[in-house]
């Protein structure tokens, strides 16, 4: 019958643009058409007739009934929530008087609506529903239940009853399509139990799980053995380890960051670092199940975890949140216990998110030089197959200037995850983590000076890349001295085997500078030919101008005496001004031409012209015409 995806599928439509107001008059509209399909609506200017009660024959009959029973709850929780949004903008106190009796009105009238649902489908052998559909109308009804209770303030039922709904809908999760539930409990659910249990002075250390159980009505026989059967596990806890941020039942109470153990003040945050310790021993079997595999697919196996400690940052800036609404101080020791518990998952997070920069780097952080040859090659010749000799073995200089960008991209990202760290309450204080942190910036800044020079050194740019190189030189001595003896044992546990993140080890910081030291002797011999050879080029053209000719540079190598002009002068263009030239044109006389002064006058010669043309006929009269 698919109650729940009918209500959540009508809400998220309308919901999402419009308000519940537009929600209510679109339920008016779609309740019409539903009387209309029944033939149950009242005609216009009709007389009215009382609707008789919807039984299980009816609904047997036509599934249409069910629809017209959650239409008609719906509306009247939409009209509820749409006068307390009306008040919400108006006081902030709250509402009362006469408008809270409106809307507890309106909600009794759809739990009532709700019940009615449940009542008709529980009788089975008439209805033909299934234990599923009926699970489904009671989790309906407990929800609206539980919103009247909590607009009553009777904290004790409402708890009871968002508790039932949070267990059937565990064990409906568990039993099929759990993502139609998931938005509701952890957006609806699971905050007004965490509300609900408040206002009972519950502890927050207690998890959402164990409340819902212990306020779950296990009296009511009929109820436990349905969700028994849909799902064993959903009343023991079993399913919670399945469906939410972790296991209740093995859900830490203390959390230790930097030789200092906190006590974990909010039943959330134990949830989600119960899940990030399960998602570190499943990301190690992972990776340690097949070793050789590429590195994205590496990566990906980062992706649950990632999940899990932001899930875990969530909850602790959730929790610190709500100790600032309640107006607790900084100095109050609940506070300083979130501080230091997001310290922790916060650098929990960034140092996977660098591990998974450092496996899409490649072998050694990306130190070595991975694109000596194709994919196609390297497959080739993985597969015993003889590749084209006559093809090329080396990638393209485009391709290989693409790869180096890439990786300079992930070493910017590490390198601002680092900053990030040193930005979190209590690491400037921290002197050994400040000087470790340090020697982990300057090692991939190495790493991205040194691919920064290689880039440089492909297109022939040496001078460029050996400056590089220099100074990735420099920060790789700075690394090894920052590094302290202490952080080789994490460091060496690091490399041994378990995943990658921000801890580098002194091995790997002494590779990468013998390698850079290497580069650099490498480079300054290619800069040093390469100087070698322009002095040859310079030599083998033509002897130098004249100083003279060469005032404009400066004579790095001295001044050559012997050639400051040239002697005896050769003949050679003079430039000369244009003007020169126009003056000049008058007094030269070239061969079979009269001399300039010879020739008449511009003004006599056309009187002449004009002298010996025959005369004109003198036009008279108008066109020509007359005397």
């Amino acid at each position: 019958m698919e109650i729940t995806s009918f209500v959540l599928q009508g809400r998220d439509n309308s919901l999402v643009y419009g308000d519940y107001s537009t929600y209510h008059s679109q339920l008016s509209k779609r309740l019409l058409s539903s009387r209309k399909k029944l033939g149950i609506a009242t005609r216009n200017r009709g007389k009215y007739h009382k609707a008789e009660a919807i039984t299980s024959e009816r609904i047997a009959e036509n599934r249409e009934y069910i629809h017209l029973l959650l239409l008609t709850s719906e509306r009247a929780w939409a009209q509820a929530m749409s006068i307390k949004a009306a008040h919400a903008k108006i006081r902030t106190k709250g509402i009362s008087g006469r408008t809270k009796s409106h809307v507890i009105s309106r909600l009794s009238r759809a739990a009532n609506t709700a019940q009615n649902l449940v009542n008709a489908l529980s009788e089975t052998a008439v209805s033909g529903a299934s234990t599923h559909d009926i699970l489904e109308a009671k989790a309906y009804h407990a929800l609206i239940a539980g919103a009247l209770q909590f607009e009553k303030h009777a904290w004790e039922l409402c708890l009871q009853s968002y508790a039932v709904s949070r267990v059937i809908y565990t064990a409906l999760t568990t039993a099929g399509k759990g993502d139609i539930y998931k938005d509701l409990l952890v957006d609806t659910i699971d905050p007004s139990l965490r509300f609900a249990a408040y206002q009972l002075k519950t502890p927050r250390t207690i998890p959402i799980p164990t409340i819902a159980h212990k306020a779950f009505p296990d009296s009511n026989t009929v109820l436990v053995e349905q969700v028994n059967e849909v799902d064993p596990g959903a009343l023991s806890g079993e399913s919670d380890a399945k469906t939410s941020l972790g296991n209740p039942e093995k859900a830490p109470e203390t959390i230790t960051w930097r030789s200092r153990e906190v006590r974990i003040e909010d039943a959330q945050i134990a949830l989600a670092w119960a899940s990030v310790n399960a998602s570190k021993q499943s990301l190690a079997e992972n990776l340690a199940k097949v070793k050789a595999r590429s590195p994205r697919e590496a990566a990906a196996a980062y992706d649950d975890i990632l999940t899990t400690t932001l899930d875990a940052v969530d909850a602790t800036q959730k929790a610190i949140n709500e100790l600032r609404e309640e107006g607790v101080a900084q100095s109050d020791p609940r506070m300083q216990s979130l501080q230091i518990t997001r310290t922790a998952v916060n650098f929990e997070m960034t140092s996977w998110r660098i591990g998974r920069n450092r496996v899409l780097m490649g072998e050694s952080d990306g130190a070595v030089e991975e694109h000596g040859r194709s994919k196609a090659i390297k497959k080739a010749e993985a597969e015993g197959k003889e590749g084209d000799e006559s093809g090329p073995t080396e990638l393209p200089i485009a391709r290989k200037l693409a790869k180096l960008k890439q990786r300079v991209a992930l070493y910017d990202g590490t390198l601002q995850n680092i900053e990030s760290i040193k930005n979190l309450p209590g690491v400037a204080a921290d002197q050994a983590l400040s000087d470790k942190l340090a020697a982990f910036s300057s090692y991939f800044a190495a790493l991205k000076a040194l691919a920064i020079a290689r880039s440089h050194a492909i297109i022939g740019n040496v001078a460029n890349a050996l400056a590089l190189i220099q100074h990735a030189f420099d920060r790789c001595q700075f690394a090894t001295k920052q590094l302290s003896t202490a952080a080789t044992a994490t460091a060496n546990e690091t490399a041994a085997g378990s995943p990658l993140n921000i801890e580098v080890s002194p091995e790997a910081v002494q590779r990468l500078l013998d390698l850079v030291q290497g580069e650099l002797r490498r480079h300054q011999a290619i800069v040093h030919v390469d100087n070698l050879r322009k002095e040859e080029l310079a030599k083998s053209t033509t002897a130098p101008a004249p100083l003279v000719e060469r005032l404009h540079q400066y004579p790095a190598g001295g001044v050559d005496l012997a050639n400051v002009v040239e002697f005896p002068p050769k003949k050679a263009f003079i430039p000369v001004k244009p003007i020169f030239l126009d003056v000049a044109w008058n007094y030269i006389s070239y061969p079979g031409k009269a001399p300039a002064a010879a020739q008449a006058s511009p003004a006599a010669a056309t009187a002449a012209a004009k002298a010996s043309e025959p005369a004109q006929p003198q036009k008279r009269g108008w066109f020509g015409f007359g005397r």
